[in-house]
C-alpha cells in the first residue's frame, strides 16, 4: 500500500533535482536518476493481479486519471531535461512508453471496474420495439405467444452450447460467472437463466459444487481488484510480451554496453535493483497468466477441448491447484469472550485487544459443506417441481428456521424466538442456547459422545453467525443486532463476576465454559422474566436460557426414547436456513467488499442458493409460462373457445374482467386463427408483455386521464385542484425514495 505514495515521493524528488550542475559525477548521477523516471511509472501501473484494494477505490477512479496525468506529464518533463547524446536517452524511451502504458492500464481497469461502468456495460441495446403507429403491421398468435414467453432480459443471451460440457468444473464456471455479474450490477435475469443454472449444480456433489462457486467468484475477484479484464485478451498478452521483451533487452544493454564504471557505484547498483525488479516481476506475471490463473486453466480447457492441443499437457496444466479462497469461517463466541473480559486486565478491554484475541477460526471441511449443499438442494428440488413460481421462491427465501421447526411439529413452542422477533434477536438467542445445549450434552470423560453435527455444524455454524454479526454487520439484515450484543455480554459480564470464582481462573478453558453454563441454565427463567427484565435493557441473556430449556425438553419422547440426535439435527438445520437467509437478503456488492479479504462462507452460500433457484433476482414466470396477467385471461378464452368448438357448444359465457379481451371477442375485425392487428389489441397486449418498454403510449394515456380530471360535474374548472395533487404525487415520491436510501449514501 506504500508503493504509489513512495513512488510518486520519489518521482517528485527527481524533478525537483536541478537540471544541470558543474561536477562531473554530478551531472553522471542525473543521468541515471532520469533513467530512474519510468521505473517509477513501472510501479504506479502496479502489478497485473490487484489494481485496487477495495470497491471505493474503483469508484474514484477519476482522481486516479488526474494522478495518470499528472505523473506522466512529470516522468516526460525529467526526460526531456536530461535529453542528450548518450545511450541511456535511448534506453528510457522503450521503459517510458512501457511505463506510460501499465500505469494507463490500471487507471482504465480502475474505470472499467467501477459499479456504474459495469452495470452499463451488460445493459442492453435501447429497444424501442415494434412500431406501434404502422397500421399495417399484423402479428399472428405464434409470434404473440413467442413475445409473452420471451425471457431474453439480459443483453447478452449466452447460449447453453458454450457450455458443451456441463461437468467440466472451468465451463461450467465461466458459464455460471457470465450470469452472475449481471446480479452483481443489480440486474435480473429470466427463467432459462434461472433453470440452466440449476440443471448445472444439480447434477454436482457437494464439493463439486462448491468448487465451482469458489472458481466462479475467483473470476469475480479479478473482475473487480486486478487487471484481468484487459490481460486476459489477445491485446493484452500482446502487451505482456512487449513489456517482458522490452525489460529484458533494456538490462541487458545496460549490462554489457553502458559504462557503470563512469557512473557513482551506489547508483549503478540502484539501477540494477530497479532492472532486475522489472524482468523478475514481468516473468512472475507471465507465469502467473499462463500456468496459475483460473482464467488460463479456462483457456486451456477450450483448447484440450477442441482438441488443438495435448491433453496431456492440458491436463498436467489443469493439476496445478490454485487457492482461491480460505476455506475457513471466523468465530465468535459470546460466553467464551465474556469469562475472558473478566479474567483478563483492564487495558485490555479499553484498546479493543480482547474482541480481537476472542476471534478463532475453523475450517469449511467436507461434512459441513455436504450438509449445507444437501438442504438448499432440497429447497431447489421443490422449487423445480413448482415450476420456479414466483411465490414459492419467496416463500423458501422467507424461512429462517421456521421450516426446521415445522417439520418437527414444534413451530408453535418456538415462534416467540423465530418469527415473532427480528433476526438479530433470533441469532442471538439461538446462539446463547446453541452454546448452553452444547456444553450441557457434552461429556468430558467421552468428549466424542455428541454427534458430528453438533459439534461441526451447529457450534460452528452458531458460532460463525456471531461472527458475521459483529465484524461484518453490513452482510446481515439491518437491525439492533449489535446493541444487543453489547447489552448482553454487559450483562453476562456482570453475571460472571458474582458466580465465577476466582479459582477457576486458573481451570482450563473448556471446563471453564462448562461450568459457566451450568450456572446460566440454575437461574429461574419462568414468565416472570420479562417483569423483571423491562424494556430498559436489550440484552437477552436469560431468554436464551429459557429457549435452551425448551430445546433440553425436547430430548425424550412420551416412549422415553432418548433423541438427542434429532434434537441436534434440528438445531443444525435451523442454523443453515439463518445463514442461507443472511445470503439471500445481502446486497452482491457487500459480498464483493469481503471477496479482497479471502471470501466469506456466507458469499458462497448466497450464490449456491442463486444457482438453485432461490433468489428474487430472477424474473420469475407464472406456471402457464407467460408473463402477465392480462396474457394469461387471453390464452384462456382461447382454451375456452376451442373446447367450445370441439364439443360444439352453440354458445358459451365467459366470465371476463379485461375489458380489452371483450373487445377483441366484440372485434368484427377479428376472424381466426387469431390474428391480431396492431390497430387494436396487440397494443394493450404488447404493453401487458414489455412492461418495461412502450412508456409512451402510457403516458399518453396518463395525460388524458389527468386532463379529464380537470372539468368536474358542475363545470368548474379544476386544474388548480389538479395541479395540487401532482405536486403531492412527487412530494411523496421524494419522500419514499429518501426513507429507502441508506444514511452512508446520504453522507457520501
Amino acid at each position: 500500500m506504500t508503493a504509489d505514495p513512495v513512488a510518486t515521493f520519489a518521482l517528485g524528488n527527481i524533478a525537483r533535482s536541478p537540471g544541470d550542475s558543474t561536477g562531473n559525477n554530478s551531472s553522471k548521477s542525473m543521468e541515471l536518476e532520469a533513467f530512474w523516471a519510468p521505473f517509477l511509472l513501472l510501479h504506479l501501473g502496479g502489478p497485473d493481479t490487484i489494481t485496487s484494494y477495495s470497491r471505493e477505490d474503483n469508484e474514484l477512479w477519476s482522481r486516479r486519471l488526474l494522478e495518470f496525468l499528472f505523473q506522466v506529464v512529470t516522468a516526460i518533463y525529467v526526460f526531456m531535461r536530461s535529453l542528450r547524446k548518450h545511450p541511456l536517452s535511448l534506453l528510457a524511451i522503450p521503459m517510458l512508453i512501457t511505463g506510460i502504458l501499465k500505469y494507463g492500464e490500471r487507471t482504465l481497469v480502475l474505470k472499467l471496474s467501477s459499479a456504474k461502468k459495469l452495470k452499463d456495460s451488460l445493459y442492453p441495446a435501447p429497444d424501442p420495439g415494434p412500431d406501434i403507429l404502422g397500421r399495417d403491421t399484423v402479428l399472428d398468435m405464434d409470434t404473440v405467444t413467442q413475445m409473452g414467453t420471451s425471457t431474453d432480459l439480459v443483453p447478452v443471451r449466452i447460449e447453453k452450447s458454450e457450455c458443451s460440457n456441463p461437468k467440466d468444473d472451468y465451463l461450467a464456471s465461466h458459464f455460471l460467472f457470465k450470469r452472475f455479474r449481471y446480479l452483481f450490477a443489480d440486474l435480473v435475469l429470466g427463467y432459462h437463466e434461472q433453470k440452466e443454472s440449476y440443471d448445472i449444480i444439480r447434477i454436482r456433489s457437494a464439493a463439486e459444487a462448491f468448487k465451482l462457486v469458489a472458481i466462479e467468484l475467483g473470476f469475480m475477484y479479478d473482475v473487480l481488484y486486478t487487471k484481468a479484464t484487459i490481460v486476459y485478451s489477445k491485446f493484452g498478452i500482446l502487451l505482456r510480451c512487449i513489456y517482458l521483451f522490452s525489460h529484458i533487452f533494456v538490462s541487458v544493454f545496460f549490462l554489457i554496453i553502458i559504462q557503470k564504471h563512469a557512473y557513482p557505484t551506489i547508483d549503478v547498483c540502484i539501477t540494477c535493483v530497479l532492472l532486475f525488479g522489472a524482468v523478475v516481476l514481468e516473468i512472475f506475471s507471465f507465469i502467473a497468466l499462463v500456468l496459475f490463473s483460473d482464467w488460463s486453466k479456462l483457456w486451456w480447457t477450450k483448447l484440450k477441448n477442441a482438441k488443438r492441443v495435448s491433453t496431456s499437457c492440458c491436463n498436467c496444466l489443469l493439476a496445478i491447484n490454485s487457492k482461491r479462497w480460505s476455506r475457513s469461517m471466523g468465530q465468535k463466541n459470546l460466553i467464551s469472550y465474556c469469562l475472558e473480559r473478566v479474567s483478563v486486565r483492564s487495558f485490555q478491554n479499553v484498546f479493543g485487544i480482547n474482541e480481537l484475541w476472542s476471534l478463532t477460526w475453523k475450517d469449511v471441511n467436507d461434512d459441513l459443506q455436504e450438509f449445507i449443499f444437501k438442504q438448499l438442494l432440497n429447497k431447489g428440488k421443490k422449487i423445480e417441481e413448482g415450476g420456479f413460481t414466483v411465490e414459492l421462491c419467496k416463500e423458501f427465501l422467507a424461512q429462517r428456521g421456521d421450516y426446521a421447526l415445522s417439520e418437527r411439529f414444534c413451530l408453535d413452542e418456538f415462534r416467540w424466538s423465530t418469527l415473532d422477533v427480528e433476526f438479530d434477536h433470533s441469532l442471538l438467542l439461538w446462539h446463547i442456547a446453541t452454546d448452553l445445549c452444547y456444553y450441557s450434552d457434552f461429556n468430558e470423560d467421552d468428549p466424542d459422545n455428541l454427534h458430528p453435527k453438533c459439534k461441526i455444524i451447529s457450534k460452528y455454524l452458531s458460532d460463525y453467525m456471531l461472527y458475521l454479526l459483529i465484524m461484518c454487520p453490513n452482510m446481515l439484515p439491518k437491525g439492533f443486532g449489535e446493541m444487543r450484543y453489547r447489552d448482553t455480554c454487559a450483562e453476562a459480564v456482570r453475571f460472571f463476576q458474582k458466580t465465577v470464582s476466582r479459582a477457576s481462573h486458573r481451570s482450563d478453558k473448556s471446563s471453564k465454559i462448562r461450568k459457566a453454563c451450568r450456572n446460566i441454565l440454575q437461574v429461574n427463567t419462568d414468565s416472570s422474566l420479562e417483569r423483571k427484565k423491562g424494556d430498559k435493557s436489550k440484552s437477552v441473556l436469560f431468554f436464551g436460557c429459557r429457549l435452551a430449556k425448551q430445546l433440553q425438553a425436547l430430548e425424550f419422547e412420551e416412549d422415553g426414547m432418548n433423541n438427542i440426535e434429532e434434537k441436534w439435527e434440528m438445531i443444525s438445520e435451523f442454523w443453515v436456513e439463518m445463514l442461507a437467509y443472511a445470503g439471500s437478503l445481502c446486497e452482491w456488492k457487500e459480498h464483493g467488499q469481503q471477496l479482497r479479504k479471502g471470501g466469506e462462507l456466507i458469499t458462497h452460500v448466497s450464490l449456491l442458493i442463486t444457482h438453485l433457484g432461490l433468489s428474487e433476482k430472477y424474473q420469475v414466470r407464472s406456471r402457464l409460462g407467460i408473463w402477465s396477467a392480462f396474457f394469461a385471461e387471453m390464452l384462456a378464452v382461447i382454451i375456452v373457445i376451442e373446447i367450445a368448438s370441439s364439443k360444439e357448444w352453440l354458445s358459451v359465457w365467459l366470465d371476463c374482467d379485461s375489458v380489452s379481451v371483450v373487445y377483441c371477442l366484440l372485434n368484427p375485425n377479428y376472424q381466426p386463427p387469431w390474428k391480431l392487428y396492431v390497430a387494436g389489441i396487440i397494443v394493450a397486449l404488447y404493453h401487458a408483455m414489455y412492461q418495461d418498454t412502450g412508456f409512451e403510449l402510457l403516458s399518453r394515456r396518463l395525460v388524458k386521464q389527468l386532463q379529464a380530471l380537470e372539468v368536474e360535474d358542475d363545470g368548474m374548472n379544476n386544474i388548480e385542484e389538479k395541479w395540487e395533487m401532482i405536486s403531492e404525487f412527487w412530494v411523496e415520491m421524494l419522500a419514499y425514495a429518501g426513507s429507502r436510501c441508506e444514511w452512508k449514501e446520504h453522507v457520501q
